[in-house]
């Protein structure tokens, strides 16, 4: 699924284990921002200091436990502003935050990060990737024919990346074909007759199966 299929990103969903919309939204922003996650947040779930609804995920969520914490608004968007551009806390912010009952954990967190995601932009990847996974989900060929359709056949065409770079691109197409099969479907074979040009289609005397196109025969434009 979009966002939420990289090695890096499904790293954080092994450890967190998401349960709701929210918490999808706190891992799009852990993934995107730099120094957020790794040598962060991770550490401190590891370390049962914090949990993932607590952590810092996007860089509104400052602002707002700030002023959950009873702190001045513009003070409270001062900061948000510096952490989320990673210039980190000013000193003299430090008492005024620990005097409003802002964890140290929180402090120090706050210190580390570099660049954080704004939760609008979240949102919408997020919302993308649950619509997407409803169709993984209840339309599963239909939602194959299309990651097979763009990003296989675009992969599969492209002379111009390195060897390793494909070796990686085919690796998590061929991922996804064997969870395609473990999931109970499979491809048809090339049809003279039902193959389309260049985009897997569901197999009409099939229920279980797709039809690759003329264009995933490698060398055929």
């Amino acid at each position: 699924i979009p966002e939420f299929g990289t090695t890096f990103v499904r790293g954080i969903l092994e450890l967190t284990r998401p349960t709701t919309f929210d918490e999808l939204l706190k891992i799009s922003g852990l993934s995107h921002g730099t120094d957020v996650w790794l040598g962060n947040a991770k550490d401190l779930i590891d370390q049962h200091i914090c949990t993932l609804k607590s952590v810092i995920g996007c860089r509104d969520a400052i602002m707002g436990y700030l002023l959950h914490k009873v702190m001045k608004p513009k003070l409270a968007f001062t900061i948000m502003e510096s952490v989320r551009k990673g210039k980190g806390l000013k000193d003299e912010w430090i008492p005024e935050m620990k005097a409003s009952g802002v964890e140290d954990w929180y402090i120090e967190s706050c210190k580390k990060i570099k660049y954080m995601f704004p939760k609008a932009h979240a949102v919408a990847y997020v919302m993308m990737a649950v619509r997407i996974a409803w169709f993984k989900v209840h339309l599963p060929l239909f939602y194959y024919c299309m990651f097979f359709s763009i990003r296989a056949l675009s992969r599969s065409s492209d002379r111009s990346v390195k060897p390793s770079k494909k070796e990686q691109d085919v690796y998590a197409t061929l991922e996804l074909a064997l969870e395609m099969v473990l999931r109970g479907y499979r491809f048809s074979n090339i049809d003279i007759n039902r193959s389309a040009a260049n985009e897997f289609i569901v197999d009409p005397d099939d229920k279980n199966a797709i039809i690759p196109p003329f264009t995933s025969i490698d060398g055929l434009g």
